[in-house]
């Protein structure tokens, strides 16, 4: 059985506080900011009046003072020291943080920076991105929404705590994939035989997608390691396959590519058909297929610049490490990219031919069959007509004339 059974596992060392309990995020903003002698042991701790002299031998870094807004100590403030460096942040006066909240192995709590807080700068673009949808796409954009959280939910739900279980990533990946396709394609685009084409393509091409990644995981030996991520994974979660891992984050990227091609792939072929119901199957495909070559040639273009933009850190470090671009090529961290492009593009450009065939076939229906024989009935039956005018007119004129020349 797929289906995991969501029990819960020992926090990771990494993200555990000092007595093994888990780190607190609460919320803070920064009062002020100075530089000056740091080392204070008032550092990180809930502070009732100034902080305490430095010591006598001390370094100099950034000390900020921070108001604390959430959590047991809301209302206090408390110091934070932070040395120099290009990975460290520069803090100022007003701003909006997140601060760690631990124990140390005395039982005292101790803060420390955790990251920005980015709640309402965040919830407002993702709010500016769902009016812009709805008010462009209207009810099928919203529906679109909807469909965004359903995936979410399947991902959350179901494919991680699948993969905590170490469940066999090929099919929990295919089976999140394709519960994903149902919500999203029926939500957005209603029930329908274009969007059944669209879903039976995209199913076929995730498909397709899937064996293409196992091979050439195995073909290419991958291993994901080579970034920070997923080697904390393999250190923590024993149990959590990283080829795996890594497998199902190849068929999970690709539902969207191939979302996109097959959802506009069925809607050419459908409203080509519907353009001439007389027209032949061979036409509406051969048409439909020169609306996708255009699709795929651009949709190309847009995995690999997606995949590089993703890897820029990374080629920027390679770019200065003197090493040959084969060497850079064929190293794990920018190997992934290239197969997971590759992978993408081959699912994507078989999903073009597939979506058309189905579609073409769907929208052919024997009950449309009749439709076409009305339509070459009617075409028929006013030819007959235009023959049996003309012939009339003829044997008229025919007559006249011999009138004329009696």
């Amino acid at each position: 059985m797929l289906w995991p059974s969501h029990r819960r596992f020992e926090i990771p060392l990494p993200m555990q506080n000092a007595v093994g309990g888990a780190i607190h995020s609460e919320s803070g903003t920064v009062l002020s900011t100075d530089t000056g002698a740091c080392g204070s042991p008032s550092n990180g701790r809930v502070l009732s009046g100034a902080p305490d002299p430095v010591p006598a031998q001390s370094y100099s870094c950034r000390r900020s003072i921070v108001a604390i807004e959430s959590g047991p100590h809301r209302g206090n403030d408390t110091l934070l020291e932070i040395p120099p460096g290009p990975d460290q942040p520069a803090l100022n006066a007003g701003d909006h943080i997140r601060l760690a909240r631990q124990q140390d192995a005395a039982g005292t709590t101790v803060y420390g920076f955790e990251d920005y807080s980015r709640g309402t700068p965040l919830l407002l673009v993702v709010a500016a991105f769902a009016v812009v949808v709805v008010a462009v796409a209207g009810l099928r954009g919203l529906r679109a929404l909807l469909g965004l959280l359903v995936a979410f939910g399947v991902l959350v739900g179901f494919l991680l705590p699948a993969l905590l279980d170490a469940k066999p990533a090929l099919p929990v990946a295919l089976v999140a994939g394709a519960a994903i396709l149902y919500a999203v394609l029926y939500l957005a685009h209603g029930v329908n035989l274009r969007t059944s084409a669209a879903l039976l393509g995209t199913l076929t091409a995730m498909a397709a997608a899937a064996v293409l990644s196992w091979a050439a995981i195995k073909v290419t030996a991958l291993t994901g390691l080579s970034e920070e991520q997923t080697t904390n994974v393999a250190n923590n979660l024993h149990q959590v396959s990283i080829t795996g891992l890594l497998l199902a984050g190849f068929i999970i990227g690709s539902i969207g590519v191939l979302n996109d091609v097959t959802i506009t792939q069925a809607s050419a072929a459908f409203e080509l058909a519907a353009l001439d119901p007389a027209a032949p199957r061979q036409t509406v495909f051969t048409a439909a297929m020169r609306v996708g070559r255009d699709h795929i040639a651009s949709t190309v273009y847009t995995l690999i610049f997606a995949y590089a933009g993703g890897a820029l850190p990374t080629l920027l470090l390679f770019s200065v490490a003197g090493r040959s671009i084969g060497d850079v090529l064929t190293g794990d961290a920018v190997a992934i990219e290239l197969v997971r492009s590759a992978v993408g593009g081959v699912a994507l450009a078989l999903a073009v031919p597939l979506t058309t065939v189905i579609a073409v076939l769907l929208s052919r229906l024997p009950r449309d069959s009749r439709v076409v024989d009305s339509a070459r009935g009617r075409g028929n039956q006013g030819r007959n007509r235009r023959d049996d005018d003309r012939r009339e007119a003829g044997d008229g004129n025919g007559v006249g004339s011999r009138h004329r020349r009696g």
